[in-house]
């Protein structure tokens, strides 16, 4: 492979890879307090649909990303309001919200547009546009140095700069805040949290907006960074591979960077190379396609080793008297 086949394999990678990622790090906070949370590709899906229709209601992409975190922090509050204030079956609550927002989308997409759940296409100001960093252009023609810093690092939008930011900012909340102390205690042992005169409720919920926020910027880039509107289950199982990814991250932020880059990059192969010849073998188009699937089983079936989730996860808290 030359540099001209490898480039845009990255580049692909890193567009495909930041939905999953946002997803990835808002399980990972919701996950640490205790709160497993199948509903996130309901919530991936529910604010790619109205980022979308009200980006292209409004033309603007800034107004589609607050209504795309709107309508994931929406779910995120009733699957908050099901299983921490009436301690129900968080993984139910999670299935529930998935097909809510597998309905809801169809239907309000038909009423809004007529376009079989789908929204008009998006231009200009309707989408995320990439940014040139600087210097991207002087330095194209620069052996090795030029093709990744003009044709990988820079012509991304802003999320996608955004995302690695929050991987970051992640890491910090989580392990050098008093805030990020409180959530992974409550994750690991509520009694002590409560115990300790702090509350075991108000740290859940801020956990779930925090995942609601993260899911919403996700949702609004696969819809108006990553695509120019959306369609039907655009979403794609996205939700179920960034948790995926959490488990073979073994919920750290950083190791999570590197599961959906996995991810990505698995998803880049198949969409560009339709077919491959291995060992005088044909892989067939499905089959590359299925890469990022077929990963996620083995990840769900324990092939990464054995990866030990916070120990009240998807336990409801009962406050003793």
């Amino acid at each position: 492979m030359d540099w001209a086949t490898i480039i845009p394999i990255l580049d692909a990678t890193l567009r495909a890879a930041t939905p999953l990622l946002f997803v990835c790090l808002a399980g990972l906070f919701s996950e640490r307090s205790g709160i497993i949370d199948i509903g996130l590709e309901g919530k991936l899906l529910i604010s790619a649909f109205f980022s979308a229709s009200i980006a292209a209601m409004t033309n603007s992409v800034w107004l589609g990303l607050l209504a795309g975190i709107g309508a994931s922090l929406g779910l995120s509050l009733i699957h908050g309001v099901a299983s921490i204030t009436f301690r129900g079956n968080q993984l139910i609550s999670g299935v529930a919200l998935n097909f809510l927002a597998s309905g809801l989308t169809v239907v309000i997409g038909e009423n809004w547009f007529g376009l079989g759940g789908r929204t008009p296409q998006l231009e200009g100001p309707g989408r995320f546009q990439p940014i040139d960093l600087p210097g991207a252009y002087a330095l194209q023609d620069v052996p090795v140095i030029g093709p990744i810093y003009s044709g990988l690092i820079s012509g991304h939008t802003i999320l996608v700069y955004g995302a690695f930011v929050t991987v970051a900012l992640t890491w910090w909340v989580l392990y050098r805040t008093r805030f990020g102390l409180h959530l992974r205690a409550v994750g690991e042992n509520p009694e002590s949290v409560d115990t300790a005169g702090i509350s075991v409720t108000r740290l859940r919920y801020a956990a779930i907006v925090i995942a609601g926020v993260l899911c919403g910027i996700g949702g609004a880039y696969l819809a108006t960074g990553l695509a120019a509107g959306f369609v039907k289950e655009m979403s794609a199982g996205r939700g179920y591979i960034a948790l995926a990814a959490l488990i073979f991250a073994k919920w750290r932020p950083w190791y999570a960077l590197g599961a959906c880059l996995l991810f990505g990059f698995l998803d880049a192969i198949g969409n560009r190379f339709q077919n491959i010849e291995l060992l005088g073998i044909n892989i067939p188009t499905q089959f590359m396609q299925a890469l990022p699937y077929i990963l996620t089983v083995v990840i769900l079936a324990g092939f990464v080793g054995k990866a030990i989730p916070p120990r009240a996860g998807g336990q409801p808290y009962v406050k003793e008297r």
